[in-house]
């Protein structure tokens, strides 16, 4: 094997870039080690394609099992399915990084797959998006790289570089924030925070950078000592006359369409039309996707020169002007658990709140995260008639799994613990209208559900997506984009939080970086948009309502000792099952320190509850029951004083006098009062009804006699 390796220091840890002919066929590949973690990367370029009218880039983050040393899967499925919710996320992490370093106007597919063969304490996004950059850059494949990514934490005050998982479970972990660029600039952000300071978040962008300069000077060093030529791509002459017939008869009109005051692409799309007739009555043996990028590109530099120097927007605002917002709390169905509808502008999104208990939880099982349980669930769903479209629904959708997932980590922030809210709490928003920025009207939307449902959220959460226009070193921030603006500007950057901070950030660009000061620029306009939406999501529900839906099911909590767990739970689970069908309980979970949840309806939790509680109940001297008379023997009865207790009354226990035949004071089914007189040192439980209610077999018609009272034996 030919092999040549490279190291650097990173947090403190050593990154080792080795290169081989593993993969000799791939046009570029790297083995990238740091800490006791492996990704092996690779980068492949087709022909060109005629077909398509974008740029075919895909990029496959592969979760391998034995990564994790552990054979994971269900029983009936040993091998690696689909990717997992997580593989997808880091799979758009590095395509969101990479993508805006190609060239949009090739048509040659690239694959990248980026493979996790080990998994330690070290995160396999960081690598990735490392890996992916080295394998290209080595490559003969066109790109604008290198690029490189760090991750920030905050524990206890400080910033760490590349924390561990166990550094970001840590109780006093603030934000975890993953920052990809190049050049001294950002071009991704993901984040996830506890009500993080934006001065915080600006420190941690400086310090990102800082790191990335470093590994991105260490991947320059290696394509210096074995890069190779790029590629050169084949540019189509586009005829002259094109370009002339389009500036003749369009370029003019352009701004007038543009700026029409109307949000979305309806005035656009009229003159558009108006040129592709134009292209088809002059060019018929052209490809009409030809006029459509032509267009497009004249499209992007008017509305980038309106916004930057003339302060102009489409749909008429001022730069830091929001559209039209509309909050709604419940209303939709009394049988779902919480709704919420939030308008802004032509985005109008629905959330429907599910609420379950601790066992309709999904279990995860994963290499980042085997075994473990996830009891917030937040789903995302874009139809095709948000957009006026006919299409295909459901199937595996990237962006909706990456938009699910950013909602999600903008308000887990200010979900409460399970202690206090034991429920699974599952969202699900439907985009119903779309014109920009969905994902954080899901997120204002879900914040409704949650209110409206009684989920007892710390705080109410908004989020915001600002845009940014750049034209000849100049530059505008946006706040609250729509869609042209969205399509035809330079960045999409995400803030969603609290009035006492940010909680999830999430930033595509489509320029090759963004520098930190405009970053802070636009963390500062979100601030400020955040504020005027939560002010119209408080105005229509002020706090989380006093109690969840009568639909919801009642989840009751009860702890047991440790060593009671299989007494509660019985021998093959037949003891808690047995407790399930008397009770009729939904669910019945019991945690290893002997938490047991219980879940249903109609009373069933209560009934499981009471069912538990005398289970497990610890029977004292000097307690005093009512119990009914299950068996009686000639020497004493057995009478039930629990749902599974049952105890002895001696006969000498019935009376203060003797008792000649027990059944002519007892018989099978009376119900007594008992007091507990003993517990013996095998559980069984002694019983006095004389102790209780000493005139009982005076009750019954049974008088004392003078030999009985001194025959009686003492108690």
């Amino acid at each position: 094997m030919e092999k040549k390796t490279f190291s650097t220091m990173v947090g403190g840890k050593t990154m080792t870039a080795e290169f081989s002919n593993l993969a000799e066929q791939a046009n570029g590949s790297v083995l990238l080690h740091y800490g006791k973690s492996v990704v092996f990367a690779t980068a492949v370029m087709g022909t060109e394609r005629d077909d398509i009218d974008y740029f075919p880039l895909t990029v496959d983050y592969e979760e391998k099992n034995y990564a994790a040393g552990k054979i994971l899967g269900s029983r009936f499925m040993r091998r690696e399915g689909k990717p997992t919710d997580e593989a997808v996320l880091s799979g758009r992490v590095i395509d969101r990084t990479i993508r805006p370093l190609f060239d949009q106007s090739s048509r040659n597919a690239v694959q990248i797959v980026a493979t996790v063969l080990a998994i330690d304490e070290e995160d396999p996004d960081v690598m990735g998006v490392i890996a992916t950059s080295l394998a290209l850059s080595v490559s003969d494949i066109p790109w604008n790289g290198p690029v490189s990514a760090t991750r920030i934490g905050k524990c206890n005050g400080e910033l760490i570089i590349n924390p561990t998982y166990t550094e970001r479970a840590h109780a006093d972990y603030h934000f975890d924030l993953l920052a990809c660029g190049k050049e001294g600039t950002i071009n991704m952000i993901e984040t996830g925070a506890f009500e993080a300071k934006e001065e915080a978040l600006a420190e941690a962008f400086d310090r990102a950078v800082t790191i990335n300069n470093e590994i991105e000077a260490w991947q320059n060093e290696i394509i210096a000592s074995i890069g190779v030529q790029k590629q050169k791509l084949s540019k189509k002459d586009v005829n002259p006359d094109i370009e002339t017939l389009f500036k003749k008869e369009i370029v003019s009109k352009l701004p007038a369409y543009v700026f029409s005051n109307e949000a979305g692409y309806k005035s656009i799309n009229i003159l558009k039309n108006e040129w592709l007739a134009l292209f088809v009555e002059n060019f018929p043996e052209e490809h009409k996707k030809l006029a459509g990028d032509i267009f497009e590109e004249h499209l992007d530099e008017v509305m980038q020169k309106g916004a930057v120097l003339e302060d102009k927007r489409g749909d008429g605002r001022k730069m830091d002007e929001l559209r039209n917002l509309y909050a709604q709390a419940g209303g939709v169905s009394e049988l779902i658990h919480g709704t919420g509808i939030f308008y802004r502008g032509g985005t109008h999104v629905l959330t429907a709140l599910t609420l379950g208990g601790p066992g309709d939880s999904l279990i995860v099982d994963s290499i980042e995260k085997p075994d473990s349980q996830k009891r917030f669930m937040h789903h995302y769903n874009f139809p095709p008639y948000s957009v006026g479209e006919a299409g295909r629904i459901g199937g595996f959708n990237r962006r909706a799994i990456g938009h699910g997932a950013l909602a999600e980590k903008a308000l887990e922030a200010v979900l409460p613990s399970k202690d206090v809210f034991p429920y699974t709490i599952r969202l699900v928003s439907e985009c119903m209208a779309s014109n920009g920025s969905t994902s954080q009207g899901a997120i204002c939307a879900s914040t409704l559900a949650l209110m409206d449902g009684g989920v007892p959220i710390k705080r109410p959460v908004a989020g915001i997506a600002m845009g940014l226009m750049l034209y000849e070193g100049k530059h505008k921030v946006l706040t609250d984009i729509q869609g042209p603006e969205d399509h035809h500007g330079h960045m999409d950057f995400k803030v969603a939080g609290t009035r006492e901070g940010v909680t999830a950030i999430q930033m595509d660009i489509k320029a090759g970086g963004i520098p930190v000061p405009i970053l802070v620029e636009a963390l500062e306009g979100a601030r400020k948009a955040r504020m005027q939406i939560l002010d119209v999501l408080e105005a229509e529900i002020k706090e989380p309502r006093s109690d969840i839906s009568p639909r919801a099911p009642k989840i009751l909590t009860f702890k047991v000792k440790v060593d009671q767990i299989g007494l509660v739970i019985g021998g093959g689970g037949k003891t808690i099952n047995s407790i399930r069908d008397a009770s009729g309980v939904e669910d019945i979970t019991i945690e290893d320190d002997g938490t047991i949840f219980i879940t249903g309806k109609n009373g069933s939790a209560e009934k499981a509850l009471a069912l538990i509680e005398a289970l497990v109940h610890v029977y004292l001297p000097g307690e005093v029951y009512e119990g009914e008379v299950t068996r009686i023997l000639d020497f004493g009865a057995f009478v039930k004083i629990g749902a599974t207790a049952e105890g002895m009354v001696h006969v000498s226990e019935i009376a203060p006098f003797r008792i000649e035949k027990i059944r002519d004071v007892l018989k099978e089914g009376d119900i007594v009062k008992v007091a507990v007189k003993e517990v013996d040192e095998k559980g069984r439980i002694n019983l006095s009804i004389k102790a209780a209610d000493p005139q009982f077999a005076e009750r019954k018609g049974i008088q004392p006699t003078t030999q009985s009272r001194n025959n009686n034996p003492r108690p």
